[in-house]
């Protein structure tokens, strides 16, 4: 299995939130080879963002080195079919740029996002995509 994460599902993970489990499960299953992670560049800025606003520069600069020897493929690059169909998705949904790039992302990589993110249940039913909901 294909599953593209969002920012949060790593947050929680780091957290040690209890959706994170779900998350280090498939990061474990990820190591053995059973499926495959990936993340946008795109969220992993949120997560670095997110960290740096809580804990500073230095500490955000230490946890994303931590972050970087997961077994997830970052997507460092986003291409002309994934940048249009965002558009079109932030055209008709009402969520935040980052979240139109993972789920157009998810479409061009049949992927299931791995979120605990509420504004895409709307996207997941009007657009067929698959979410693993970590609540």
């Amino acid at each position: 299995m294909i599953y593209l994460l969002d920012a949060c599902a790593i947050i929680a993970f780091l957290n040690e939130e209890q959706e994170g489990f779900m998350v280090k499960d498939l990061l474990e299953s990820a190591e053995n080879g059973e499926n495959e992670l990936y993340m946008s560049i795109v969220n992993l800025a949120e997560v670095y963002y997110n960290y740096i606003r809580s804990d500073g520069l230095k500490d955000a600069d230490v946890i994303m080195q931590e972050v970087e020897k997961l077994p997830v493929k970052i997507i460092d690059t986003i291409s002309r079919i994934v940048y249009r169909e965002a558009a079109r998705l932030k055209t008709c949904y009402s969520m935040s740029l980052a979240d139109t790039l993972l789920c157009a992302t998810a479409k061009s990589l049949t992927a299931i996002v791995v979120t605990k993110d509420s504004e895409l249940k709307e996207v997941e039913a009007g657009e067929n995509i698959s979410v693993l909901w970590i609540k």
